[in-house]
């Protein structure tokens, strides 16, 4: 039968399309790693993959492989985590991946809150963009994702969470008066200072520059809601900030003022999502009410 380390340097050469580069991501020497997959490849009696002097291409067959092999190395990690846990399975390292226009503002005040509920947790927390997240969920090198909705996978289960609303922010000296609701004709030419597109929030910005005849400063995309605020309260323009943001700590409103708008309605969903067959479920299902929890209290829900 193959190995799970077998089919971990086959899954890693399907990701990087090299063996050069996957014995990197293996940390493992790349004869070792050739010799192992050469070494499955003998075991099936069939080629997987196509080599060559720019990389690898997994054949027809090989596909197959991978997609069972990923789930199969999914599996093995959900057994390990689950004999870890024991009766609950909040014991162990839990490796939570959430966007950093989220998880800064929500997780500070909530993880001291879930070390007190499972002391023998710990989170290992990974930032960065939503769609590549759940693909991590799926591929089994994240348990959990948190983050907004929306998100796909046939493998998954997807907990709404709550809703979070989003405020249209400026400078303190911004003509645009924060005394009254702004409307279309007030906002409209107005520049609108977004994130990278990648990110959910940027498309959302963009959806209300839409709406409100504001035009998106493509010149001026922010590295994180930190750049947004510092740049937004220099004057550059408006932006479109979560409510954790401004209500936390690290975050906040200094140097901005909230902009009331006439038929405001803007918000985003969070979830949270793991995979469907995971014997975690129930332990992640846990965390995932309390999180809940916790954000409404944090939001005033």
């Amino acid at each position: 039968m193959p190995t799970l380390r077998q089919l971990e340097y086959l899954v890693t050469i399907a990701d990087t399309g090299s063996f050069a580069l996957a014995a990197r991501a293996a940390n493992v020497a790349q004869p070792t790693l050739s010799q192992q997959v050469r070494a499955l490849e003998e075991r099936l009696g069939a080629k997987l993959l196509e080599r060559s002097a720019t990389g690898a291409i997994l054949t027809p067959l090989g596909r197959s492989v991978v997609i069972t092999a990923r789930r199969m190395l999914s599996d093995a990690s959900d057994i390990a985590a689950l004999a870890a846990g024991a009766a609950t399975g909040l014991t162990g390292t839990l490796r939570l991946a959430t966007t950093p226009t989220l998880g800064p503002y929500l997780l500070s005040p909530i993880i001291a809150e879930l070390h007190r509920m499972a002391p023998r947790l710990r989170l290992h927390v990974r930032e960065g963009i939503p769609e590549e997240q759940v693909l991590e969920l799926s591929r089994g090198n994240v348990d959990v994702v948190l983050g907004p909705l929306p998100m796909t996978g046939d493998d998954l289960t997807i907990e709404p969470l709550f809703r979070e609303p989003l405020h249209l922010v400026a400078a303190l000296d911004h003509p645009i008066d924060a005394a009254a609701p702004a409307t279309r004709e007030t906002l409209a030419g107005s520049a609108l200072l977004t994130l990278d597109p990648r990110h959910h929030l940027a498309r959302q910005a963009r959806e209300v520059a839409d709406h409100y005849g504001m035009t998106v400063a493509p010149d001026y995309y922010g590295t994180s809601l930190e750049s947004l605020h510092q740049m937004v309260a220099s004057g550059l323009g408006l932006a479109l900030l979560p409510s954790l943001y401004l209500r936390s700590d690290i975050g906040g409103a200094a140097g901005l003022k909230v902009l009331p708008v006439a038929g405001w309605r803007a918000h985003r969903s969070i979830a949270a999502a793991w995979r469907r067959q995971s014997p975690m479920g129930a332990a992640f299902r846990l965390i995932a009410d309390h999180v809940q929890g916790s954000a409404r209290r944090l939001l005033g829900l």
